[in-house]
């Protein structure tokens, strides 16, 4: 049996930051150079202020902005949390949208319901986590904007659940693949940066992760974004979401799942076989790439032809990495301005 946590419903205090000028972002054919975001004080702690019972999870949430306002929900990816985020959310609270930024299963105060509930990662229980929260909270429809898992989980539910989704913004772009193609090999070179995947399909790979889960994490934060310099303290903000008591089991069904080693729950077949079938996405999109993203990622040519409606890329240039919103949070949080206009 799993000891259940009691979420922390403490409320955090959060400072808008100031209304940045045309000045501090230049556009031009798809590069934005986000220096000015290197200037920007260190974030206030990011905490989860509120808790609710969405499908099979009590998900732990960031609610900020007028009730009222257009929601935005911005999805964090692995390992990290949603301190990515810290930055990107006052800037678009102080244009009045409402901002949720929700931990994903496995992740900070998110907990599941029941004990005897498959620890699955998948990415269709992921995906699914995020339209129950928007019925859990009474939200018809969002823009929605991640990275990694969470730029996957958005491209998801785009795909499947378009009316509830008004515009989009993707990291690495088109992230949505299956079974099958996982378990076709790839060249040499390109198996490496999957190194982990190889690790985790392992029960020694399983034990090293609960082991040095930290560690680990910190590794993949250097290799992913390798000219992004954070310190300690902004590592340490992010890696308590880590100690979440179904994390590992998450983290390791997510990569098995992906290679064929672990199978996924019966209730979220029929959406597995929709997205084997690699459908396109048409609400309107903003992809976005690091000039310096370590981690794998496939080309921006290789996926625009899977956005059929409105769509802009953006080159994010200066040595960013794999974490845009937190490495570039005043380009992320335009090109989420920018994509509700679409």
């Amino acid at each position: 049996m799993r000891k259940q946590t009691t979420p922390s419903t403490a409320h955090s205090r959060f400072f808008l930051i100031r209304h940045w000028s045309a000045a501090s972002l230049w556009l031009f054919g798809g590069l934005i150079s986000p220096q000015s975001a290197l200037a920007q004080p260190p974030a206030e702690p990011f905490q989860a202020n509120r808790q609710v019972s969405a499908g099979d999870l009590s998900v732990g949430y960031v609610d900020l902005g007028p009730a009222k306002g257009e929601v935005i929900i911005l999805l964090h990816g692995w390992p990290y949390d949603i301190s990515s985020y810290a930055k990107v959310a006052p800037i678009l609270v102080s244009k009045g949208y409402r901002v949720i930024v929700p931990h994903t299963r496995g992740h900070g105060t998110t907990r599941f319901l029941k004990e005897d509930t498959p620890r699955n990662g998948e990415p269709a229980a992921l995906a699914s986590d995020v339209v129950a929260l928007m019925d859990a909270l009474k939200i018809k429809q969002a823009t929605l904007a991640g990275y990694d898992w969470g730029a996957r989980s958005a491209d998801i539910v785009a795909a499947l659940w378009p009316e509830r989704v008004k515009a989009l913004v993707s990291v690495s772009g088109y992230l949505i693949s299956s079974q099958d193609a996982g378990s076709k090999p790839l060249p040499p070179k390109a198996e490496l940066q999957w190194w982990y995947q190889f690790y985790f399909a392992t029960e020694r790979g399983r034990a090293g992760y609960a082991q040095n889960t930290h560690e680990f994490a910190k590794l993949i934060w250097h290799l992913a974004s390798p000219q992004w310099e954070f310190d300690d303290a902004t590592f340490a903000r992010s890696a308590v979401s880590l100690d979440n008591p179904d994390h590992v089991e998450i983290v390791i069904h997510n990569y098995r799942w992906r290679v064929g080693l672990a199978h996924g729950e019966a209730k979220y077949a029929a959406l597995e076989e929709k997205l084997a079938q690699i459908p396109s996405i048409g609400v309107p999109t903003i992809t976005i790439e690091g000039d310096a993203n370590g981690a794998p990622h496939p080309l921006p040519e290789a996926y625009a032809k899977r956005f059929s409606g409105p769509y802009e890329h953006r080159l994010l240039t200066g040595g960013i990495g794999h974490n845009p919103p937190q490495e570039a949070p005043e380009a992320f949080a335009q090109a989420v301005v920018d994509a509700t206009k679409l």
